[in-house]
């Protein structure tokens, strides 16, 4: 299936940790890196595997300084599985001459394959098949199957079969002076003749993580049967030795093979940590589940059956682009990789770089905005389930508002196992070698993020009990929170936020200041306007009861509800003109970035291949970026991005100021000249921006976000994670602002640009309930309201007119023109 498959035909050593990366497998309690099963973690290979909610903090001295560190921990190597052949070294890609090679991922069912043909030193060919899944089925099996086959011999084979728990978390070059073991020796255990198991436990976090692994070996095709069906596997008789350690464990399973016939090894293995529900014990949870185990192939099918319901709600379909198309389902499959149904009964929030690597350290920052909008119209109650993982850290964060003084909730810029603030206070340049302060953690925007994923959770499914039990709670605390940094400067008669930082890093102070923070960052500044003005509609939509009783629990005043409304219509926002035109304004990023210098790009681009990073460019040659009118990545114009032309211009109208239709195409224009995209997410961000106003630049932009992890566009970093704000915001691109899907009071309206490039396209939606199927055909766009499950009628927009569907019912509609 070319559309859901990626494949390399070459072994690439340079390129393996990116392929690793790109081929992980995981189920949304845990995944595992697409390494091969036969190597072990060195320059090239990394077979690392992580779960979400196994944090270990530790500490590391540097420079005479305590640096404490919190780090999704790299859990014991399950894969382990090795080839000798008449006991001689164990096979490894570096000491046989490979005669073919391929390795790929099945997006659809998430399987990540090899076959690789080889002559060892002894002059012998072999051909080795391996298939791997992680069950979407069962959330604690993994499964490997191999096929061996002797091409020009027969002799004895070795299998290694093992558990590894002496691994570390060391993926990241930059983090290698920071500590990287997480984990203590527990029991190694063997239970029958079959199964191995492990033990171990996080050396802070006191988290018990087991693993438990059965291996059989087949006969392939060795019972006949009527020809009308296929012949069966025969079991083989194995000779089997154990070695084991405290932190170790392996079978070794030898065997006689024949000529070319085909032999079989399966390694099924479960997975469990002391934070799952309804074990006794993590060692015995292992055992008594891997034991019960089908066989992989009847594992592997109740996974595809699994992955089929979820392609049958999360598809995109863009037939005309086969690339594309590849790529969006590339994209799906590592989302829900990620964020799946088990993921929801877990504490769990979207690790930024998913569970597929080390960078960030598995830390959760604000990426989620650009992750719940797909899941939202698909599968709600994965972001439910994700949104509750802020919930649960709201008390510290209202003892982090507290402890500097302001009230309500103060979520930190990157968060781990209880919500603490997890940023560094130093960060090392890897152009530079120095360790460098970083005040990233004045990013408060990320409070305005949550209280904007909240409110577009409950949009698109007026999931009314989750905003009464958990939602108004989050979202009145963070406007409390914004209320008490703001202050009313009388001068101008408006509110300020001083001490922050926009989404752009480049800017972290004032050039030559000491004191890290910015004034009135305007992204900021109109995200909280648009909070004073939401938080009372929050209030309203609870019952008399419900809202009187969080307001005795909050102590939230009818003072604070006036300063709230003021906020909304006298929040400060920056402007500033447009070069030589002085009646042309854009937004200013914030409040001095006018008095900036410009910077040299023409030399910068010249001088260096890759631009992205120009930070660290700019501080290992001496020079300060707070210095320059630059960005590393979408800032002011984030507002174009989550605020439609209708909701920008009522925000800027209830503040007052004035503005005309082409503010937006003036400021994305400005910053568009001085961003270096450093983030991926500013790709995504100004495709989405330009998708009215410059269609042909938004789908150019579109394609190098679709391509950024598959091609590495920042030059090493996606070996060390997928970047999932990126890998779901291109989805977002296609049904926000390619499709122009959004929902206004209580109305699901579609704006379709780009039509000429979207003909063909189908996806479906959930609407409050109601499944919708979208299409895309000439110039018709289709919508459906599908009669099932529970569905119940739907307001839709399209253009001026507002229809109500009944399930059962479609509107075909004629588009414009594409721009």
């Amino acid at each position: 299936m070319p559309d859901f498959t990626l494949v390399y035909h070459d072994f690439d050593p340079a390129q393996e940790g990116l392929r690793e990366t790109l081929t992980s497998t995981g189920n949304g309690y845990f995944a595992t890196r697409g390494a091969a099963e036969w190597e072990d973690a060195n320059a090239v290979h990394y077979p690392g595997t992580y779960a979400h909610g196994c944090f270990n903090r530790e500490t590391t001295i540097l420079g005479g300084r305590p640096v404490p560190n919190e780090d999704l921990v790299n859990l014991p190597n399950w894969l382990l599985l090795k080839l000798r052949i008449e006991g001689e070294e164990a096979i490894r890609l570096d000491n046989v001459e490979v005669l073919s090679y391929r390795h790929s991922y099945d997006t659809r069912n998430a399987v990540v394959a090899r076959e690789i043909q080889f002559r060892d030193r002894a002059g012998r060919e072999t051909t080795l098949r391996s298939r791997r899944f992680v069950s979407m089925a069962d959330s604690h099996l993994a499964g490997i199957e191999w096929t061996v086959t002797p091409v020009d011999w027969s002799g004895r084979v070795e299998v290694i079969s093992g558990l590894d728990g002496r691994v570390t978390n060391h993926m990241v070059a930059r983090y290698r002076e920071l500590e990287g073991r997480h984990l203590n020796p527990g029991s190694p255990r063997t239970f029958g003749p079959e199964i191995i198991a492990l033990k171990v436990q996080t050396r802070q976090s006191n988290i018990y993580v087991a693993e438990a692994a059965r291996t059989r070996v087949f006969q392939a095709g060795a019972v006949p049967i009527p020809a009308s069906r296929p012949s069966v596997d025969a079991p083989l008789d194995v000779d089997r030795n154990l070695y084991q350690m405290e932190d170790y464990i392996q079978q070794v399973l030898a065997f006689d093979v024949e000529q070319g016939s085909p032999v079989r090894v399966e390694k099924m293995i479960s997975l469990f940590t002391s934070h799952d529900n309804a074990i006794t014990e993590t060692l015995v949870a292992a055992e008594k589940h891997v034991a019960r185990y089908p066989d992989f192939a009847a594992a592997l099918t109740e996974h595809e059956s699994a992955w089929t319901e979820l392609w049958d709600v999360g598809d995109i379909q863009l037939p005309r682009q086969p690339r594309v198309q590849l790529l969006l389902r590339l994209h799906i499959s590592h989302v829900l990789q990620v964020c799946s149904r088990h993921t929801a009964l877990h504490d769990a929030g979207v690790p930024a770089r998913g569970l597929n690597g080390e960078a960030y350290r598995g830390h959760v920052f604000w990426d989620e905005l650009y992750v719940y909008p797909y899941l939202n119209f698909r599968l709600p109650e994965i972001t439910r389930g994700l949104l509750m993982y802020r919930y649960r850290r709201l008390a510290e964060a209202r003892a982090a508002a507290r402890d500097v003084g302001y009230r309500g909730a103060m979520f930190p810029w990157q968060s781990g196992s209880d919500g603490t603030e997890e940023t560094q206070v130093v960060h090392l340049n890897p152009l530079s070698g120095r360790w460098d302060p970083d005040h990233s953690h004045n990013q408060r925007h990320v409070n305005a993020a949550i209280f904007y994923n909240v409110w577009h959770y409950y949009q698109a499914t007026d999931d009314l009990r989750f905003l009464r039990d958990y939602g108004a709670e989050l979202m009145l605390e963070i406007a409390r929170f914004w209320a008490s940094i703001a202050h009313y400067n009388p001068e101008r008669d408006r509110y300020e936020i001083h001490g922050v930082m926009g989404p752009d890093e480049f800017h972290e102070r004032y050039p030559g200041a000491e004191e890290g923070g910015l004034r009135n960052n305007a992204y900021t500044n109109l995200m909280v306007a648009w909070i004073a003005g939401t938080a009372p509609r929050v209030l309203d939509l609870l019952s008399t009861s419900r809202r009187a009783a969080l307001r005795v629990r909050l102590g939230l005043t009818d003072d604070e509800l006036r300063t709230w409304d003021e906020m909304s219509r006298k929040m400060f926002v920056p402007f500033h003109a447009n070069g030589a035109a002085e009646a042309e304004y854009i937004v200013s990023q914030f409040e001095g970035y006018a008095d900036l210098e410009e910077l040299d790009w023409e030399r910068y681009r010249a001088e260096h291949p890759n631009t992205q990073r120009l930070d660290r460019i700019l501080k290992a040659e001496g020079d300060d970026p707070n210095r320059y009118k630059l960005a590393k990545q979408a800032d002011a114009v984030m507002l174009f991005f989550l605020f439609s032309d209708d909701e920008l211009r009522e925000l800027l109208d209830r503040l007052g100021y004035d503005h005309d239709p082409d503010l937006a195409r003036r400021t994305v224009a400005y910053y568009d000249r001085r961003t270096s995209h450093g983030s991926t997410l500013s790709l995504v961000t100004h495709a989405a921006v330009l998708g009215g106003l410059d269609p042909e630049s938004s789908w150019m932009r579109f394609l190098v976000a679709l391509e950024s992890d598959v091609g590495d566009v920042q030059g090493g970093t996606t070996k060390e994670g997928i970047h999932m704000g990126v890998m779901s915001g291109t989805l977002d691109l296609v049904q926000r602002s390619y499709v122009g899907a959004s929902v206004r009071d209580g109305v699901l309206h579609f704006a379709p640009t780009l039509t000429d490039r979207l003909d063909g396209l189908t996806l479906l939606m959930q609407f409050r309930g109601t499944s919708i199927r979208v299409g895309i055909s000439g110039d018709e766009l289709t919508v459906h309201a599908l009669a099932e499950g529970f569905s119940r009628p739907v307001r839709i927009g399209i253009g001026d007119e507002v229809r109500e569907l009944v399930p059962g019912q479609e509107w075909v509609a004629p588009l414009r023109p594409a721009a």
